[in-house]
């Protein structure tokens, strides 16, 4: 058996953490050859140290020289900047990239995985969310495999079959810290309380958007495009305990549903090894002692509107979800550093949609154009309401 070497952007965060968590159960199969991080080189070197990778990037040039300066003497290479994570995601010996990278960031990097033909193991909600109908066009033109590793959408590749079959997709939501409350009780919401997931364990961007339902509405935009299903054949269901990760209705009333303990590792497994399977010491699911699942209908709009706007931006399509992901980036940003309070985050969004608009996507490079521009908006919108 061939060790299969992989790329893996976003090192230090959590989809990171479990990714190498896997690699090290299995070190006759994987080898992890580049990773990336933003700017926590501490933490990168400490990893690099241990998988002894080929190559190591650091987006903040400051941090690569610092890790630079940790790595002297050995033989692992380190560069810096955003081109840097560019050519670490494109390294030559790999075979597979996983994207773990955060937010927008993601989307360059990854592209360019694509484009030097590495299999994709997508964690990044924003490629498809940003630049959906490109990325597929991108994936089809190199002929690559995209696995993804989000556990909802893992969830639906595992029971997917011809979409010709299929009535609906359904994703289940934990419903977030927040679950069953109204907007009056949301007013006063601090960052410490919107980090706090019940069920995963998560970075605080990711958890503010679950919180928000914001999460749920770019898996949605992401379901979209992977499954190629429209909007009013993708349902939003709660299901607090998050066993079942997500279902699809068959058009004969069938329901296939995927189960499994809430465990990143679980979906990182079957994309790095699909189609086949391997061993991960996750727990095994004990359904009598959890004695019921429970479900309840997505939450209203007054109450949590960025699911409703995740949904009216992948409705209008265009640049309206890179617009949409751009805002919530800056907005959720500004909540957590306490610019802004916890309701505004759904008003910056609203607002600069209703600024900006949507226009015909044309190019990636105009992609970016977009998204810069939706970000100095939202950030007039965050200075507003100061």
């Amino acid at each position: 058996m061939s060790i299969k070497h992989l790329t893996l952007l976003g090192a230090t965060g959590s989809i990171g953490d479990s990714t190498l968590n896997v690699v090290a159960q299995h070190p006759d199969r994987y080898r992890v050859v580049a990773m990336s991080a933003g700017s926590n080189w501490q933490k990168l070197v400490q990893q690099a140290k241990q998988f002894e990778p080929e190559v190591i990037a650091l987006a903040d040039e400051v941090a690569a020289a610092q890790a630079r300066e940790a790595l002297a003497g050995s033989s692992i290479q380190v560069l810096g900047g955003e081109s840097g994570v560019v050519e670490a995601a494109a390294w030559e010996s790999a075979r597979m990239c996983v994207s773990a990278i955060v937010g927008g960031a993601g989307l360059k990097p990854t592209l360019a995985a694509i484009h030097a033909r590495k299999d994709i193991a997508l964690a990044n909600k924003e490629c498809l969310v940003m630049a959906g109908a490109l990325f597929m066009e991108e994936i089809a033109r190199y002929q690559v495999r995209l696995i993804p590793v989000d556990s909802e959408h893992s969830a639906i590749f595992q029971v997917f079959g011809d979409s010709n079959w299929m009535r609906r997709l359904v994703l289940t939501a934990s419903g977030g810290p927040f679950r069953g409350w109204k907007r009056a009780q949301l007013e006063q919401v601090i960052p410490a309380q919107a980090v706090a997931h019940p069920n995963w364990s998560m970075g605080k961007k990711i958890s503010v958007d679950s919180s928000t339902m914001m999460n749920k509405g770019l898996e949605v935009i992401e379901a979209h495009w992977l499954f190629g299903l429209p909007a009013e054949r993708i349902d939003v269901v709660v299901h607090p305990q998050s066993i079942i990760h997500s279902m699809v209705e068959y058009q004969d009333g069938s329901v296939l549903a995927q189960m499994g303990v809430p465990d990143m590792r679980t979906p990182i497994a079957v994309a790095l090894a699909w189609p086949e399977r391997i061993a991960v010491d996750v727990p095994s699911l004990d359904l009598p002692a959890l004695a019921k699942l429970d479900f309840s209908a997505a939450p209203q709009r007054e109450d949590f509107p960025c699911l409703a706007l995740a949904y009216d931006a992948l409705r209008e399509g265009g640049t309206a979800p890179a617009v949409l992901n751009a805002a919530n980036e800056i907005a959720v940003e500004a909540f957590l550093q306490g610019e802004i309070p916890y309701l505004a985050i759904a008003e910056v969004i609203a607002r600069t949609l209703g600024a900006q608009g949507s226009e015909t996507v044309q190019d990636v490079a105009a992609l970016f154009d977009v998204d810069k521009l939706a970000r100095l908006k939202a950030q007039e919108m965050v200075a507003a309401l100061r």
